[in-house]
């Protein structure tokens, strides 16, 4: 009898960790400003290292959550001053098994370490218009200008 115990016990927390996760998503869903993202957490092996996951624009912080993760803070934070899209790409080789067929790979460098981001071709003009934006005192690192004598 105590081996059925322990697989039921192993069960429910199985079942209660995946109602966390679908939770935790649902939470940060419902804040808005979320996209579905993988980030490439390790660029040791090419096309390999990405992780499933998704963002929330928070002013002016992209922040990034794993997917399978009940984690509640985010793994990675991208801030907008000082970040651009240096290279976009199609996925190649292995990264065409993990990825659906219309998503976009961005090259993004910034005062952080470079970093690679997936998203779908369609959520790629919402991130690159996010970048552009600022604050009415922000200076666009492509757009900033001498002041005037």
């Amino acid at each position: 009898m105590q081996i059925i115990e322990w697989i039921v016990i192993g069960l429910l927390l199985f079942l209660v960790t995946i109602v966390l996760l679908i939770a935790r998503r649902a939470v940060y869903a419902r804040a808005g400003g979320t996209i579905r993202c993988d980030l490439r957490v390790s660029t040791m092996l090419v096309g390999r290292g990405w992780s499933p996951g998704f963002a929330r624009f928070v002013g002016d912080e992209l922040r990034w959550y794993r997917l399978f993760s009940i984690a509640l803070r985010p793994k990675r934070v991208l801030t907008r001053s000082g970040l651009a899209v240096e290279s976009r790409r199609l996925p190649e080789g292995q990264e065409r098994l993990i990825m659906p067929a219309d998503w976009i790979i961005l090259r993004c460098v910034g005062h952080q370490a470079p970093v690679e981001i997936a998203m779908a071709l369609s959520t790629v003009t919402g991130f690159s218009s996010w970048i552009e934006a600022g604050p009415p005192d922000y200076q666009s690192p492509r757009l900033s200008m001498p002041p005037a004598a």
